[in-house]
């Protein structure tokens, strides 16, 4: 299955619209939350979390929504709340699981968005008679897509097939607003690769460096995307930004900088995201094992000295990336062992000695081979025995 993204072209209008609509969808995660936490106080009552919502559910239907002041969410599809009960119960799956931590209220600072999807519906097409085309929303091929039960909107790039989804996810980053949907399609992966197997070291002044010779580096862009952050921050850093709690509205001031900041959080995590894809994508193209090291991110980032380089190099989200593009292109992921000295091994005659951070240059003191660091890592990550390899989970 394949998702499409695409940025969504709107007037002052159709973004109050999607504001209201966000918030509808925020109103309704934060009442249903509040009503199960405070569900939690009564011991006689002895049932899942899916019963609990689901029982929220219908005294939101049947009399939340019938109160006069609240007459304002009649305005907006129904699908919109009913995702967001959706949602929640999924949240607190994962929360039972160990998958993420406890669901917490949801607010405008960490952007706006909302679902919707079509329950039922005819599909007619000129000269036959009419067929049953239920839960799908059909998508022509042009720069404009309707949304079931809100309205049709324009698009900025142009979808060049004829498709059709049912589920819709709208998301606003920054000032800029997307629309998100599933293609029910597959992707035949290539059969021959031109590489068999492929070490790739995961690198802090290199983002990556292959067995094959092959480097990529994070764009220059990011760090003085960053620079530029700073010194905005720095500039504003006596403002009063507002504060809920306290009751302090942010000025119009305030809302500029956010907005400001906003606009160049987005911009380094667009840069991030573009350069990590286009390598993930080269790397399983060409290659049908790719070997990498199971490093410990977590440990990595706790050296302050290390943190800002290692999370401007999104090593995790480059096996991420790595993992679930295995079957669109056919590869498989390898990881080696996290103690295997890749490093600190000689890829010639695998002598084993000590090397520091600072040393950008392996030189082996027993057969005199001298190489970069990083390449001899990636050799090594190639060749590495099967007893210290895994596939990915």
């Amino acid at each position: 299955m394949y998702a499409l993204k695409r940025e969504l072209k709107l007037n002052k209008k159709e973004r109050s619209l999607m504001r209201g609509i966000a918030g509808f969808k925020r109103f309704v995660y934060n009442y249903a939350l509040d009503l199960i936490t405070a569900s939690w106080n009564f011991d006689d009552i002895k049932t899942g979390d899916s019963k609990r919502l689901d029982a929220i559910k219908k005294v939101f239907t049947s009399h939340t929504m019938n109160k006069p002041e609240y007459a304002w969410i009649k305005k907006y599809p129904s699908t919109v709340y009913q995702s967001a009960f959706i949602d929640l119960k999924n949240a607190f799956s994962r929360w039972r699981k160990g998958l993420a931590q406890f669901p917490v209220k949801k607010s405008k600072k960490k952007g706006d968005s909302f679902t919707v999807y079509k329950t039922s519906g005819i599909y007619i097409e000129k000269g036959k008679p009419a067929l049953p085309f239920t839960n799908r929303v059909v998508i022509n091929q042009s720069k404009r897509i309707n949304l079931p039960g809100i309205k049709e909107f324009r698009l900025k790039e142009k979808i060049d097939f004829i498709c059709s989804s049912q589920t819709f996810t709208v998301s606003r980053t920054a000032d800029k607003w997307f629309v998100s949907f599933i293609l029910d399609v597959e992707k035949i992966p290539p059969i021959i690769h031109p590489i068999e197997r492929i070490g790739v070291d995961l690198g802090v002044k290199t983002l990556a460096t292959c067995s094959d010779g092959t480097t990529y580096t994070m764009p220059v862009t990011t760090k003085k995307a960053k620079t530029k952050l700073g010194k905005l921050q720095w500039r504003n850093r006596n403002k009063v930004l507002g504060n809920k709690k306290l009751k302090i509205k942010a000025s119009n001031n305030a809302r500029k900088f956010l907005a400001k900041t906003a606009k160049i959080y987005a911009r380094i995590a667009n840069i991030r995201q573009d350069t990590t894809q286009k390598m993930t994508t080269d790397l399983s193209r060409k290659a049908y094992v790719i070997r990498i090291e199971d490093l410990n991110i977590q440990g990595m980032i706790a050296n302050h000295k290390l943190a800002n380089a290692i999370s401007n190099n999104c090593l995790y989200e480059i096996r991420r990336q790595l993992t679930y593009k295995q079957p669109f292109y056919g590869t498989k992921v390898e990881l080696v062992d996290r103690w295997f000295p890749s490093s600190k091994m000689c890829c010639k005659c695998h002598h084993v000695q000590p090397m520091s951070l600072s040393d950008r240059i392996f030189n082996c003191q027993s057969c005199g081979h001298i190489q970069d660091r990083d390449e001899n890592a990636s050799i090594n990550l190639e060749n590495a025995p099967n007893d210290k390899v895994s596939p990915v989970l």
